[in-house]
């Protein structure tokens, strides 16, 4: 099964090192990929985990478009994004 989420705060390689990371710890998990530039997220499931991949996304501090993206959001994904610039180098 496959889950494509478009996402806020998305701005770098560094911040696509996080999301992979984190993603790939929900169960269920098989695959993720990354776009940058377009802000989306297509994750490879073995079952339905959608609203679980949401929330960790938000959580992350990258929320699905159309969610509300907050200051605390925006603080997250900045922190998210140097802390994956720091583990992929």
């Amino acid at each position: 099964m496959e889950t494509k989420i478009i996402v806020e705060n998305l701005k770098c390689g560094g911040c696509a090192a996080t999301i992979k990371k984190g993603i790939l710890s929900v169960q269920k998990v098989t695959d993720i990929a990354v776009n940058v530039e377009e802000s989306t997220i297509i994750v490879s499931t073995t079952d339905d985990v959608t609203a679980a991949l949401k929330e960790k996304l938000s959580k992350m501090g990258y929320p699905e478009v159309g969610d509300k993206n907050t200051l605390v959001h925006k603080a997250k994904s900045y922190v998210s994004c140097a802390t994956g610039k720091m583990s992929s180098n």
